[in-house]
């Protein structure tokens, strides 16, 4: 089962060796996109490929994403972003306004945070009673269980620092005029409970940890070693759906 130990907080990264494998590992990514597309190899359409990330405010998901998404056709990739739910979507089971966001084959998605909410911030937070929560566990694994069966390749990242890295980056946005527009009252009160959310992290991590759709806990102290990890991660994903459907990745001398 995945856990917050997983992750090696020491590994470090150098910025020219970390740039140098990210220009390498997006140009990996694109001719996968494009198999995936159908645009390139056999032509035929690959799996639904989607993205889930999760992790500690300030611990890159944003710069990890636009590492990921930056060198791919905007035409073939979505990002969305949820944040709390709407008094509408909260009329509706909590998983349903997920599901536009979803990709179909040859199509991929980037959900930036997910319906981990509801075990997450709502559970922390008292958004959802503690029968909701708990019982969104086997939903959830239900829900990637039935995606996965149709096919979807579901890569789940965490993204973790320790308590003082990210107080470090909260302090640095807060001096920083040009990004103290990230850092809101909401952070901080997140900080004040990390000990609560680390509950609730580990507790989602094992509970949620499966084979259709395994966790990935990414060390994100070093943000160049994260954003390597982030990409690589998503590649072999990738390239394992592929195989399992008997179907070979396109080598980079073939196709580009």
């Amino acid at each position: 089962m995945a856990s917050l130990r997983d992750a090696d907080l020491n590994k470090k990264l150098g910025k020219h060796e970390s740039e140098q494998r990210i220009v390498e590992a997006q140009r990996r990514l694109l001719a996968l996109r494009l198999q995936l597309g159908g645009l390139i190899g056999d032509g035929q359409l690959g799996p639904p490929l989607c993205m889930l990330f999760e992790g500690w405010d300030a611990s890159g998901k944003g710069g990890a994403i636009r590492r990921l998404v930056t060198p791919l056709d905007p035409r073939h990739v979505r990002v969305a972003q949820f944040a709390a739910p709407t008094s509408d979507e909260k009329r509706h089971h909590f998983l349903h306004r997920f599901a536009p966001a979803l990709p179909g084959w040859g199509g991929m998605a980037v959900l930036d945070r997910s319906w981990y909410g509801r075990v997450l911030v709502e559970r922390v937070e008292g958004f959802a009673t503690e029968e909701e929560w708990r019982r969104a566990y086997p939903q959830i694994v239900g829900f990637e269980s039935a995606l996965a069966t149709e096919g979807t390749v579901l890569v789940k990242l965490w993204l973790h620092v320790s308590e003082d890295e990210q107080l470090r980056r909260f302090r640095a946005r807060e001096h920083d005029p040009l990004k103290r527009w990230k850092l809101t009252s909401e952070d901080w009160r997140n900080l004040s409970r990390r000990h609560d959310y680390e509950l609730a992290v580990e507790e989602m991590l094992e509970r949620t940890d499966h084979e259709a759709a395994p966790w990935h806990v990414v060390a994100a102290e070093s943000k160049h070693s994260a954003r390597v990890d982030v990409l690589e991660i998503v590649i072999a994903a990738i390239e394992r759906s592929l195989r399992a459907l008997g179907r070979e990745p396109v080598e980079l001398e073939a196709s580009l």
